[in-house]
């Protein structure tokens, strides 16, 4: 399986020049079960990355851009009275896929924003109190713009801890951009991925990595560092129990991709700032004084020994 994992890397490669932590840590999440939240400024290859990993993973897509006039009947569906039947019909959303892009979704009302919440809750919907699982498997992708960009408003934290993780492409090195170039001038990038494994394949890479093995000490290691966002002088609101949870499930991901059915210390440490700094509110002290939540998480790692596994 470590095999098919590179494989699928190597294939977004073929999309996205370079970035390879970012792609490996989009796949931990989704073999994970999880969502990503892609954070950057316009151009970088935030859709580019959800559309490749939808074709290498052979996944039913959807899509909507969000603007303030989308509504929640967009993304969940609706019913309507069928004059033949007398009934009530369901006719589904975008939501119903295998991955959803909610492409900026951030200048969404947040009466909108908030319809995604069960499904990436529960990976369901509920409409006019019928409710309908949703296909599996099930992510949601969404980018999202920088804070203060004209049009946006931020998501509500109950909606950012349901991302797994946040992740920021940046910009390209020199080096890379004149790659990216020069593989834009041979043709659609995008059309050269290829799918690499099927859907039951790939439910059946998320049941191993459910099946990696963490030991005790790595449990206690992962509430010791939650627990430390909670009581640091720096943060107004620590990580929840749901982010607890995530780290164990985004730890497993990593072992799995290193070959390994055990959990290591160091597959802890390489996702936590990714799966803990978007949950994160600082204080307005430390906003004031330009203290970052990545410098805190930074802070926390090495102050908390991690456990020696024998």
């Amino acid at each position: 399986m470590e095999s098919r994992s590179s494989a699928i890397v190597a294939e977004i490669q073929k999309a996205i020049v370079g970035k390879s932590a970012i792609i490996q840590m989009t796949l931990c999440a989704l073999l994970s079960k999880g969502h990503v939240l892609l954070e950057d400024v316009p151009g970088v290859g935030k859709t580019t990355l959800a559309l490749a990993f939808s074709k290498a993973l052979a996944l039913n897509y959807g899509r909507v851009q969000f603007t303030p006039d989308v509504l929640p009947s967009d993304i969940v569906g609706f019913s309507v009275y069928n004059k033949e039947t007398k009934l009530m019909e369901y006719r589904p959303g975008a939501v119903l896929c295998n991955l959803f892009l909610a492409d900026e979704l951030n200048r969404a009302t947040s009466r909108t924003q908030s319809a995604l919440l069960e499904a990436m809750e529960e990976s369901q919907i509920t409409v006019d109190g019928n409710t309908y699982p949703l296909p599996q498997p099930f992510f949601v992708i969404a980018t999202q713009n920088p804070t203060g960009a004209s049009g946006t408003q931020l998501l509500p934290d109950s909606q950012m801890d349901r991302f797994m993780v946040r992740l920021s492409l940046g910009y390209p090195s020199p080096q890379q951009e004149v790659q990216l170039l020069a593989r834009k001038q041979a043709g659609n990038m995008l059309a050269s991925v290829k799918q690499v494994v099927s859907h039951e394949e790939f439910l059946d890479m998320q049941r191993r990595v459910e099946s990696v093995y963490l030991h005790t000490s790595i449990f206690q290691y992962i509430v010791n560092l939650t627990n430390a966002t909670r009581t640091h002088g720096s943060i107004l609101q620590g990580a929840s129990p749901r982010a607890s949870i995530a780290v164990v499930s985004m730890a497993k991901a990593a072992a799995f991709l290193s070959g390994r059915d055990y959990v290591l210390p160091e597959d802890v440490i390489a996702i936590f700032p990714v799966t803990i700094e978007h949950r994160l509110i600082l204080t307005p002290e430390a906003e004031t004084s330009g203290t970052s939540a990545a410098q805190v998480l930074a802070a926390i790692l090495k102050s908390i020994s991690p456990p020696r596994i024998k």
